[in-house]
Parts: C-alpha cells; sequence; structure tokens
C-alpha cells in the first residue's frame, strides 16, 4: 500500500477516518491550519490494541498454542507504536511534511504465523504453534459480540497480503523502523514485568 491509494473506504469506522483527513488536508490546504498525517500497519506492542499481545503474548510465555484471526500465512507489515510516534514529531515539525499522509517505517512483512515464532524464539520458548480461529466459530462469536461482529469490516486485512510501502518517509525524512529484535525483546520483557508484578 502506498499513500497515494484512492481512499475507497466503506466500512462505517474507516469512512470515519478517510472524512477526517479529508477535511483537515482541506483545511491545510487552505490555508487555515498545517496539517499530517501518519498510518501504521497493525501495531506491535503490549496491550489489548495489537493482535500480538494480550491474547498471544500470555500464551507464549505459558508454552501455549494460540489462534490467530484469517490466513496465518500471508505476509502482514507490524509497525512498532515508538516509529508512529517518531514519524508523527518528525512531519509535524518539518514543512515538507505537512498537507499529505505518511506511511509509518516498520520493518519487513512477517505473517502472523512467522511473528510468533520470532516472539516465541525472543522468549526462549519452544514448542508454540499457531493456527486460525475457524470462520465458524467466529461467526457465532459475533452474533454475541459486537466488537467480534465488527471484525467482518477488516477481514481484508487478514486474508491477503498486507504490506506497508514506507519509502517515502524513509527517504524524505531518512527513518527507519526500530530493529525487530528490540521490538521483539520490549514485547517479551513488557509480558514478563506484568507477569513477576501480577499485572
Amino acid at each position: 500500500m502506498t499513500e497515494d491509494l484512492p481512499l475507497n473506504a466503506t466500512g462505517a469506522k474507516a469512512v470515519v477516518r478517510v472524512r477526517m483527513w479529508q477535511d483537515a488536508k482541506s483545511a491545510n490546504d487552505s490555508g487555515r491550519i498545517r496539517a499530517t498525517e501518519v498510518r501504521g500497519s497493525d501495531y506491535i506492542c503490549p496491550g489489548s490494541q495489537s493482535f500480538l499481545g494480550d491474547r498471544v503474548m500470555p500464551r507464549i510465555l505459558a508454552a501455549k498454542n494460540v489462534q490467530l484471526l484469517g490466513d496465518i500465512d500471508q505476509p502482514h507489515s507490524w509497525t512498532a507504536p515508538v516509529d508512529v510516534a517518531r514519524l508523527l514529531v518528525t512531519a509535524a515539525a518539518d514543512p515538507r511534511g505537512w498537507g499529505r499522509a505518511w506511511h509509518v517505517p516498520s520493518n519487513p512483512p512477517r505473517s502472523q504465523r512467522e511473528a510468533v515464532a520470532d516472539l516465541s524464539s525472543a522468549a526462549g520458548v519452544t514448542g508454540v504453534s499457531a493456527s486460525s480461529v475457524p470462520g465458524g466459530l467466529l461467526w457465532a462469536l459475533g452474533l454475541f459480540q459486537p466488537a467480534i461482529r465488527e471484525l467482518k469490516e477488516t477481514d481484508y486485512q487478514r486474508d491477503r497480503p498486507y504490506i506497508l510501502d514506507d519509502s517515502a518517509a524513509r527517504t524524505t525524512f531518512d527513518l527507519e523502523p526500530t530493529p525487530w529484535t528490540d521490538v521483539l525483546a520490549g514485547m517479551v520483557a513488557s509480558y514478563r514485568q506484568s507477569t513477576s508484578t501480577g499485572r
């Protein structure tokens, strides 16, 4: 995905995001404000907002198998939140960053299965396997849980390659992503600390 692809969102939340950016860009272009937009892929970080966070890391540390959403062998970009912050600060302070969107420098794509294997290796845990949640089960859960039902809107992100082209930000601002090994080590350390402190 490049920053200049058409904004053809159809899902309710995505349509709101598109409108927010169009309004901000219009205000920028008319000279009323200075605006920029920074776009990342799925976050790789501790917490419930990451597919690899609260649902996955505790299971890896306990050497238990994990279930993930969609086709877990599709290549997928993962973005570290610290890299989002770095690009936000850089693009906001640099006139070259105004009036356009930028993709956050992110590490080379890793499938969900590969990411689980990488996290397991970083944690020194063996024997963890990854599988996909059966579609029928997800559909049934969605009948009772609106948050799960809404995942249908973003199935395309997990059922085919989801790869961010971040070359514009790298070239313009000379930024690189946090090394993958550091991202993995940070995830492991955060969850080990949470476990040791009982949080």
